[in-house]
């Protein structure tokens, strides 16, 4: 039998439909918003990060940062800023993992993060190795970092994403929390230095590898963040509530933990020739490996941001969306620019650029500086925002590259 709608029906049915259409609006937009708050920390994350490498390239040479007995307040605080980046890297890592399972099945995520973390682990070994930090293809210095440790994370993660999201948060909470136990292991094999204590596996005159990012700790962040996931489902005031009571919890943690002064870093805070400076020994956490204290250090505040932008971040920090949307396309390229620039100066100062394409030893990683090398922090950090005002039309260029098309090689940047 056909069935003809009255005028009453059709009208019923208009309303309906504007009714569905205003409901799909509003989860488009949800679903938009919760990743548009992602993205604006994961670009302040990459902003900041550019800031330590500036300082690597151009600082002044062998003067720590976080040594007290040599630093200044100002420069601890230029390194200090910074150590957030990492740890809020690998977590939102493992965050994008669990939102990607809108798009993606598990074995197809599974795959994915297998196939990105060979790929993170070749552009370490050769990409940013050789024509990143090194521009030389010797093999003399090679430094296992950031992308050696995000490869073999997601290498795992690849494996737990068959686990209950739960599951895998609980696990990754459990080994930034309990490594630090491992400290009193005094092994000097090569595994050891993969999974916990930063060192050499090779140490030879003519070639040096040294592992900066053990494993252990920087698996449990990214499987902690693959759990935090879950909250982007959550309606907004629950998800909200759930970051800021998180952020100030983990907070807290930090300051009664190093308070106590016990457990959690193998370093202890100790008092110093100045409150400022003993405030300063109370935030040098260790980072290789990142200690418990590290982690909550960084990894508190960093809820407070998520929970601070989640919705609708402020129009003056927008603009960190388009690095936040291409991280890993930034990354690859503000490491050579950074270094071409260092070449630029090199050259205009000295008339000879050799430095700038060796590296004798690791403590002279990622260049051998010239004699008389480095500049002031004001001089740092004019070149960081040189670096970060250069990439911003190109990463704009490739994020909106990214949203007209889908071809699957993009997804690896």
């Amino acid at each position: 039998m056909l069935f003809r709608a009255t005028r009453s029906d059709k009208g019923i049915g208009s309303f309906a439909t504007l009714g569905a259409m205003s409901a799909i609006a509003e989860v488009v937009t949800a679903k938009r918003i919760r990743l548009e708050s992602v993205d604006v920390v994961r670009g302040v994350i990459m902003i900041i990060m550019a800031l330590d490498h500036v300082r690597d390239f151009f600082g002044v040479p062998g003067v720590s940062p976080t040594d007290l007995d040599q630093t200044t307040i100002a420069l601890f605080f230029t390194r200090w800023i910074t150590h957030i980046c990492a740890p809020v890297f690998f977590l939102l890592t493992g965050t994008g993992a669990y939102l990607s399972l809108r798009r993606k099945s598990k074995p197809e995520l599974s795959r994915f993060l297998f196939t990105r973390g060979l790929w993170l682990i070749f552009l370490e070994l050769v990409v940013t190795r050789c024509l990143g930090w090194q521009f030389n293809f010797d093999y003399h210095v090679t430094m296992l970092i950031v992308l050696w440790a995000l490869g073999w994370a997601m290498i795992v993660l690849s494996a737990l994403v068959y686990l209950p999201a739960s599951m895998v948060a609980a696990f990754g909470a459990a080994m930034v929390a309990s490594h630090n136990l491992l400290d009193s292991v005094q092994s000097s094999g090569p595994l050891w230095s993969i999974l916990h204590q930063p060192n050499f596996i090779l140490n030879r005159p003519e070639h040096f590898v040294f592992v900066g990012y053990p494993l252990i700790p920087w698996i449990g962040v990214t499987a902690a963040g693959y759990g935090l996931g879950q909250i982007y489902r959550w309606p907004p005031l629950q998800r909200q509530a759930f970051l800021l009571r998180l952020g100030v919890g983990l907070t807290a943690a930090f300051v009664v933990l190093r308070g106590i002064n016990v457990y959690g870093d193998p370093v202890r805070w100790t008092t110093q020739r100045s409150a400022a400076f003993t405030v300063l020994s109370f935030l040098n956490t260790t980072k290789y490996p990142p200690s418990l204290l590290f982690l909550l250090m960084t990894l508190g505040p960093a809820m407070l941001f998520l929970w601070a932008v989640d919705g609708t971040a402020p129009r003056w920090i927008r603009p960190a969306l388009v690095f936040g949307k291409v991280p890993m396309f930034y990354y690859l390229l503000h490491i050579p620019l950074i270094h071409l620039l260092a070449i630029i100066v090199c050259y205009s100062r000295y008339g000879q650029v050799h430095w700038m394409f060796e590296s004798l030893t690791v403590a002279q990683f990622p260049v051998t500086p010239p004699p008389g090398w480095g500049f002031s922090l004001p001089i740092v950090y004019l070149v960081w925002a040189f670096v970060v005002v250069a990439l911003y039309p190109v990463c704009r260029w490739f994020a909106a590259l990214k949203q007209r098309r889908s071809d699957a090689w993009l997804s690896y940047f």
